[in-house]
């Protein structure tokens, strides 16, 4: 049974750093108390991206977090990964889910309006909406959305009565949870700010305490 996206969540997505591998930063995102990780492993070969999801399945089998893999639909199927998340130029949501089945949680990248609404209407259970400033850890991004284009979409998706659960993504720092979480979205991802932090694991603490003052 899948586990539903609640507001307040922090998702971390993985990234290799000079000191750390993806496989460390998901644990020592966990070790702050993140229950929903990301392995996104873009450019590595298959079975590196493999045997790390192994790894990554057992830490969150301790934990209980929820792990999500992105792009590779296969590997999270072999491995057993909770879901997928898929980008724009990644498979379409409805093939995922055609060989994934409704287990598994899917999620979309968007940018916008539109986009959110497509994945809405094919049934991905939460998406990644950004960037939100500029970041370093995606290549080709999209236009930057800042809080202003975030109230927007939330006051777009309001108006055209519908809500998918959405996480702000791109650049973040703890100061942006409040006007984000104002804004009626339901939490947010990171990446850069936990793994190049000088102890990870207590960046993911303070930001996992800020945005539960907006968990109701």
């Amino acid at each position: 049974m899948k586990t539903p996206m609640q507001r307040g969540t922090v998702q971390f997505v993985s990234q290799r750093t000079a000191r750390l591998s993806h496989l460390d930063t998901i644990r020592l995102a966990i070790e702050g108390g993140c229950r929903w990780v990301q392995l996104r492993m873009k450019d590595e070969p298959q079975d590196e991206i493999t045997e790390t999801a192994l790894a990554v399945r057992r830490l969150c089998d301790i934990s209980g977090a929820v792990f999500i893999i992105d792009d590779h639909v296969e590997i999270a199927k072999e491995v057993g990964a909770d879901g997928v998340h898929l980008g724009n130029n990644d498979m379409p949501i409805v093939q995922a889910r055609e060989i994934l089945g409704d287990s598994f949680i899917i999620g979309g990248t968007a940018n916008d309006l539109a986009t959110i609404k497509r994945h809405y209407d094919d049934g991905a259970d939460y998406v990644g909406l950004g960037p939100f400033r500029f970041t370093t850890t995606k290549k080709n991004l999209s236009k930057i959305l800042g809080i202003e284009g975030v109230r927007s979409i939330a006051d777009g998706m309001a108006h055209e009565g519908f809500h998918i659960p959405t996480v702000v993504i791109g650049g973040l720092n703890a100061d942006d949870i409040a006007p984000i979480m104002q804004s009626n979205m339901d939490g947010i991802a990171v990446s850069g700010i936990v793994a190049n932090a000088t102890d990870p694991a207590l960046e993911m603490k303070k930001l996992i305490n800020e945005i539960q003052k907006w968990k109701n």
